[in-house]
């Protein structure tokens, strides 16, 4: 469906263009495209862009350095740069802790690490989910002592993405033992240089590393590293998971994986006619374009909300089960146009004829990887089971 929009918000789109025009090199692009993992240095050098535009941070407030967009602003500059096949923005610092500090940190905080995250001094990672505690995020162990200026931290947090790169992480950590599970616990700010951090890599089966083990040892953190109340820190940790769940949805993504399926589909030839005249093939493509079209509307509620001073609520659940749904499908449909090419591991040299446009072995590696790895989504920033209850609590009273 091609969007409408007002003269000034089309203005604004050629805008946007233009910038992706200049700035977004073909070959990130391509690397972007063809779902290759992207190296630090590309990530930092794509953040650094949109941050000399004043783009970085879409979503924060223009006192903070954010833009200052509206709603249709920040929708047009999403899909487009998805469109354009632009690198996602690492959301740890941006997306996800940058909302909590402009809501609950004091004005030290701010001045201190809003630029920081801006200008690419900090690179963050998100030191939520241990052992035994992912769903249940409340069972979190990994504890903090107060000790006169410092909190000592021990514990252990896992499956840390991109904890690899990251110099600082943002904790939740249990303070008051003695306390119900959400009523205990607290934000911390940790340097990953400290005395007593280790960072150790969980390989996972593509051969990647992208995921970390993160443990603490007797690590001393300043006690003005403490975001918000002492053992108020799951308030912060739920504002956070609504920015992350939203953010995981990934409307504009699921756009353009849209775009390059039928664009693929169509290249395919199966029983002498297009893949994507395959009447059950078809049906799989229509249901899920349906689908993302009314995602779209919920997105646009959500951001208004927020714009307007809101909180994500049940709405963020809702787009993050329905965008990690339609994400997958449309990495399963990939796969499927492929057929036998989509196989892991492949003889470069294999053409049975049964696709009309041989798919070379990086492509089909990646298909595979793809759809392997977007199996996680629907599982992280609480699994869709999770959200579910949220759903029926928030919205169903239940």
């Amino acid at each position: 469906m091609d969007l409408k929009f007002s003269p000034e918000e089309e203005a604004f789109r050629a805008e946007v263009r233009a910038f992706l025009a200049d700035k977004l090199s073909p070959q990130l692009a391509a690397k972007v495209a063809g779902g290759l993992r992207l190296s630090k240095q590309e990530h930092e050098s794509w953040h650094a862009a949109l941050n000399a535009r004043g783009w970085l941070a879409s979503h924060w407030p223009k006192a903070y350095g954010g833009p200052g967009w509206s709603v249709v602003q920040k929708f047009i500059f999403d899909h487009e740069c998805a469109l354009a096949n632009a690198p996602r923005i690492v959301p740890f610092g941006l997306s996800m802790l940058g909302p909590v500090l402009i809501k609950y940190g004091n004005e030290a905080q701010k001045r201190h690490w809003l630029p920081r995250i801006l200008d690419g001094s900090d690179w963050w990672c998100q030191g939520y989910s241990e052992p035994g505690a992912g769903s249940d995020l409340a069972g979190v162990k990994t504890t903090a002592v107060r000790q006169g200026d410092h909190y000592v931290v021990n514990g252990q947090k896992t499956w840390t993405t991109l904890g690899q790169h990251a110099n600082m992480i943002f904790c939740l950590v249990r303070t008051d033992p003695a306390a119900k599970k959400q009523e205990g616990i607290s934000f911390l700010l940790v340097d990953m240089k400290s005395p007593g951090v280790e960072v150790r890599p969980i390989i996972t089966l593509d051969g990647e590393h992208e995921v970390n083990e993160v443990f603490f040892t007797d690590v001393r953190v300043p006690v003005e590293n403490l975001v918000g109340e002492e053992h108020r820190g799951w308030t912060c940790a739920k504002y956070l998971l609504t920015y992350e769940r939203t953010n995981i949805a990934g409307v504009g993504f699921s756009v353009a994986a849209l775009e390059r399926l039928k664009a693929f589909a169509a290249r395919q030839v199966r029983n002498g006619r297009p893949l994507i005249e395959n009447p059950q093939f078809a049906a799989r493509l229509a249901k899920v374009e349906i689908d993302l079209e009314n995602m779209k509307t919920t997105n646009l509620r959500v951001i208004a909300a927020v714009a307007g001073g809101g909180v994500p609520g049940a709405e963020s659940s809702m787009l993050k089960i329905r965008g990690t749904q339609i994400r997958q499908e449309l990495t399963s449909l990939y796969r499927r146009a492929m057929g036998p090419y989509a196989r892991p591991l492949i003889d470069e040299d294999q053409d049975d004829g049964h696709a009309s446009e041989p798919v070379g072995p990086a492509e089909a590696a990646t298909a595979a990887t793809q759809y392997f790895n977007n199996r996680k989504l629907s599982i992280f920033g609480g699994s869709n089971e999770i959200q579910r209850n949220i759903i029926s609590k928030m919205i169903l009273g239940l």
